[in-house]
């Protein structure tokens, strides 16, 4: 019989989580992608999501899912030295576009701080394309939890959710102004 992966128990139950409330109408899933990285027997999974009434801001939400090789074999090999690794880790991303205006970046950074906390690495990437001569930027903040998330902090996870909708909501007010 097998016995399915960390990462495969932990996708499942995210995907169900994020779908049950597409179906209830509180978020809309936008996009979803599931790789196997051959070359480096990797798997990552994710999941994107917005708030029904997205407005010209673009804004959503995605949740990745990692694990490489090591976290496969930490799990099939069944080592008791090894068994930190059979995990994945998860990475949380907020896409929008909004104005090139410092004040809009730090008011970002203060509603991901208030929302995730402060022991969290928020980082703001922004991409724009120069010879458009626009004024906005496509902003991709990411909380990064930096350690390995084990299947007995699903729940946990399922809860991560409530925060991503709360950041979404608060965000879309942010990006706004």
């Amino acid at each position: 019989m097998f016995d399915p992966t960390a990462f495969e128990n932990i996708k499942v139950v995210i995907e169900g989580e994020i779908y049950d409330r597409d179906l209830s109408g509180e978020i809309v899933v936008i996009d979803r992608n599931d790789w196997i990285n051959t070359a480096k027997l990797s798997r990552e999974y994710e999941i994107s999501f917005s708030l029904p009434a997205v407005g010209p801001s673009g804004l959503y939400a995605t949740m990745t899912l990692e694990a490489g090789i090591e976290n496969l074999s930490a799990e099939l090999l069944n080592k008791d030295t090894a068994q930190h690794l059979a995990g994945c880790m998860v990475n949380i991303h907020f896409s929008m576009l909004h104005r090139n205006d410092s004040s809009v970046f730090m008011a970002i950074q203060k509603v991901l701080e208030d929302i995730w906390g402060m022991d969290r690495a928020i980082n703001q990437i922004a991409h724009i394309t120069p010879l458009a001569n626009s004024p906005e930027v496509n902003n991709i903040s990411t909380i990064a939890f930096n350690r390995l998330v084990y299947e007995d902090q699903i729940d946990d996870l399922a809860e991560m959710i409530n925060y991503m909708i709360t950041s979404l909501e608060k965000l879309s007010v942010s990006v706004s102004k």
